[in-house]
């Protein structure tokens, strides 16, 4: 078993998968389904899927397309796109994920964490926090797919989805999000000693060594990237991809991180 989880995070648009950067401009990369099965080949342990277009028009899950997904993975698949109930966390859960990902209807509504966690544990809930730095270098959260300020400290708000029952966070810099310019170590080491519960790491992955410093110096629990699995070379073919096991398993040895 690895050291630390490295999740390959897809993004949905419209039923397919797109890519952006800094949570802008997405193109189109391929098909949902398809890309379960390249995973399942790859021998992933775990996937996330976030459906951004169900955020901003504000509409349901695709309940048939991730039933489809979780159908056809052989690994643990997490969710988020459009949550705002009790109800859709609980159809979620009937269509096969196993985790659910909460992070606009955090904002409106924080006692969604502790409700969702009453029903389903709370290993199964995730808050998804978004980051951005300010002009005078200051950490901000966002929501909205990046598009709305809320005025908090990522630790404040770690810290608060910790209290109401959420067992994990992914921690998203919007500012690397594409771009495979490393990982923002310093949010990503301060909101982690902040809480006691895992914290995913994402945003500016660009390279193994990304995800072993993810780890080793931002002292996360797990990984996750998107266009570092999506594109391939310079010119960003799309080539969905993921390491061997035996590689990671070497990375993220305690040996190889201290030395």
């Amino acid at each position: 078993m690895l050291k630390a989880r490295i999740i390959p995070v897809l993004l949905l648009q419209n039923g397919g998968l797109v890519k952006g950067e800094k949570f802008r401009k997405h193109k189109y990369v391929g098909d949902p389904i398809n890309a379960v099965r390249i995973f399942n080949e790859k021998e992933v342990d775990e996937l996330a899927f976030i459906d951004i277009s169900a955020t901003m028009n504000t509409r349901e899950p695709d309940y048939a397309l991730i039933e489809d997904m979780a159908t056809e993975a052989f690994m643990p698949i997490a969710y988020g796109g459009g949550i705002q109930r009790v109800d859709q966390v609980e159809r979620l859960f009937r269509s096969g994920v196993e985790k659910v990902i909460i992070n606009t209807a955090f904002v409106a509504n924080p006692g969604l964490i502790r409700d969702c966690s009453r029903i389903a544990g709370s290993q199964s809930i995730v808050v998804s926090i978004d980051v951005k730095k300010t002009l005078l270098g200051k950490y901000e959260v966002y929501s909205h797919n990046a598009t709305r300020k809320t005025g908090q400290h990522p630790i404040v708000y770690a810290k608060k989805a910790q209290e109401l029952g959420a067992g994990e966070i992914i921690l998203t810099s919007i500012d690397r999000e594409g771009t495979g310019a490393g990982l923002d170590l310093e949010l990503v080491a301060q909101v982690s000693q902040a809480v006691n519960i895992p914290v995913i790491a994402q945003g500016g992955v660009g390279s193994l060594n990304d995800l072993k410093a993810g780890v080793s110096v931002g002292r996360a629990s797990a990984v996750a990237a998107g266009s570092f699995f999506t594109f391939h070379g310079k010119h960003k073919a799309v080539l969905l991809t993921y390491p061997a096991y035996e590689e990671l398993e070497k990375l993220l040895d305690e040996r190889g991180s201290n030395g």
